[in-house]
């Protein structure tokens, strides 16, 4: 675990940066981000999952007793910390299962049969920064808790293919595997030490492996390493070991998934890097995201809750990495149609026009318009040139302008903004003032034209 001293600071030259591996979302990605996460919670909403929050620190051995203590996450990637008011050992939370799961036994969610839940947040490891890998960063995930059938699996599949498909993404691949209860991994790994110790003499059989063999054998599967990879094709694979009641939910998971026309491919190395899995696993990845080319994954870990409390609930789930599905959308070259940042630019010259602009301001926000009011910059008020440069450059559908002869007449003038460089004869408007706001609504949220 990576233990965080005093909240430090990192200045240079009288200037303060973000921690390395931390990022900024800034407005021009943001509106990306917003849209995204606006699309995945309407897909969960219309599948009947309801949002739950956690809090992103929690108590270490929530993490040791559910991810495990022999995993990489437990044992190098924690931010963890002693809490000074009482000496608890706390951790920023790297995933967000845990704690809904916590969340589900300390508040009795499932006393009225199962739930659907969904959370979005910050996740946090300690890891060496790199593209789509992060110290900070983003997860979209989903836990469906008290359902034991092969069903709720596969629906969790479909319900990301439906995901890729409103994203209009292609190029993303559907990675399978079941790795059975406990009794049948046992014995696999019993052969699969076995098979590897018949190895121990090359030279590929480096610390890594021993370290992995004897914490947790399945963990070899893991490795990145091409030479071990190669030595592994020829070993042994856990869907052989599976028994009658394993191998059926895993062949009626494909049965679902094939009658819905959802392609994968059975990778029996497919293990997880979490020790609560079992039964159906599963990842979605690209080939266009190089080494971190995760995107999704999830699976059956039906023995989680047990773990914490005397009841045995069998669950499912899957989690997205929002930065990398991001990156994805961006090199896939996508334009989602998005509605303004702003509806409305108002322009004001004078301090009467000023104090129409505030009044007409808060009447559009009231029919539901997003309106920009210009204000002081720099200390200088600005004239009508200036705040129309500013308007064109908001991107505003409309600018509205009150000037000294609207003050007098209690008009203003409505300038159509919309592709006014390829179409010069939009034209703008002198219109009543009381009539401004009904005029506005329909040009934009009713979309009427004339």
């Amino acid at each position: 675990m990576f233990l965080l001293n005093k909240c430090k600071m990192f200045k240079k030259k009288n200037k303060i940066y973000r921690i390395k591996g931390m990022n900024d979302i800034l407005p021009i990605d943001s509106k990306l981000w917003e849209l995204l996460e606006n699309k995945i919670f309407f897909l969960l909403k219309s599948y009947g999952f309801e949002q739950i929050r956690t809090p992103i620190v929690e108590s270490t051995s929530l993490f040791m007793h559910s991810l495990g203590e022999a995993t990489d996450i437990v044992k190098k990637e924690m931010y963890s910390f002693i809490d000074a008011l009482n000496g608890d050992n706390l951790s920023l939370r790297p995933e967000g299962t845990a704690s809904v799961i916590r969340a589900v036994i300390e508040n009795n969610l499932i006393y009225d049969g199962p739930k659907r839940l969904w959370y979005s947040g910050p996740m946090f490891r300690h890891e060496r920064p790199q593209c789509g890998r992060y110290r900070q960063f983003y997860q979209i995930g989903v836990e469906a808790i008290g359902f034991p059938g092969p069903d709720i699996d596969a629906e969790l599949i479909i319900m990301c293919s439906r995901l890729w498909r409103n994203l209009k993404l292609k190029n993303i691949y559907l990675e399978l595997n079941s790795i059975g209860n406990f009794h049948e991994r046992k014995k696999y790994c019993i052969d699969l030490i076995n098979y590897i110790e018949k190895h121990k003499d090359s030279k590929w059989f480096c610390d890594d492996i021993k370290h992995r063999l004897s914490l947790n054998s399945l963990r070899v599967l893991d490795s990145k390493n091409l030479i071990i990879q190669k030595i592994l094709s020829n070993a042994p694979k856990l869907l052989d070991y599976l028994e009658k009641d394993s191998l059926d939910h895993f062949n009626n998971v494909q049965k679902i998934l094939k009658y819905n026309n959802i392609s994968y491919k059975i990778n029996t190395k497919l293990v997880r890097g979490m020790d609560y899995y079992n039964r159906t696993v599963f990842e979605w990845t690209t080939d266009k995201l190089g080494s971190q080319n995760s995107i999704c994954g999830g699976g059956r870990y039906d023995f989680l809750i047990k773990k914490f409390s005397n009841k045995f609930v069998p669950a499912s789930g899957f989690a997205i990495g929002v930065e990398r599905l991001i990156e994805l959308i961006k090199k896939s070259n996508i334009n989602y149609n998005s509605s303004n940042t702003c509806d409305i630019y108002i322009v004001h010259v004078g301090q009467e026009a000023e104090l129409k602009a505030f009044l007409l301001s808060e009447n559009l926000r009231t029919l539901g318009l997003k309106v920009i009011l210009n204000c002081i910059f720099n200390n200088i008020p600005e004239n009508f040139k200036s705040q129309m440069k500013r308007a064109n450059a908001s991107n505003a559908s409309f600018a509205a302008i009150i000037g000294e002869n609207e003050i007098a007449n209690n008009t203003l003038i409505i300038k159509d903004l919309r592709n006014q460089y390829n179409n010069p004869t939009l034209k703008q408007i002198s219109i009543s003032f009381q009539d401004a706001g009904n005029y506005l609504y329909k040009k934009i949220i009713k979309n009427i034209n004339n």
